[in-house]
């Protein structure tokens, strides 16, 4: 497993991920993903064999504070080390940043748990229309 940078060539790829495991609602087109791909700070991908299996996005002022979004792991390769990877790889490089992230996601909570993630009582948020 490598993880590295998306790059323009693995868009499409990973928009299919994405989409194939519950995002659809917040992607948009692909024109629109290949934009909020561009605004984020971190966006990194997960390959086996060249097949891109896993992808994470961040946004963050790498000083502060920190959001982790759209957290995927293809199906087929989940529960072998790739989500934790991916998470470590974003919150390892900026270990004074406090991130955070919405965990609804049936696992959620336990998977990030295990991270050293906590429930906050502060946290509040404005949903989008």
């Amino acid at each position: 497993m490598e993880l590295r940078h998306i790059t323009e060539n693995d868009l499409d790829a990973t928009y299919v991920l994405l989409a194939e495991n519950g995002w659809t609602h917040r992607l948009g087109s692909v024109a629109e993903f290949r934009t909020l791909v561009a605004a984020s700070q971190i966006a990194t991908v997960a390959t086996v064999n060249d097949e891109i299996v896993g992808f994470i996005r961040a946004l963050t002022d790498r000083q502060s504070n920190g959001y982790l979004s759209m957290l995927v792991v293809s199906e087929k390769y989940r529960r072998q080390g790739i989500g934790r990877a991916l998470v470590e790889s974003v919150v390892g490089s900026h270990l004074q940043v406090t991130w955070i992230l919405r965990a609804g996601r049936e696992g959620a909570v336990t998977f990030f748990a295990k991270l050293g993630f906590e429930f906050s009582t502060i946290a509040m948020e404005r949903r989008r229309l």
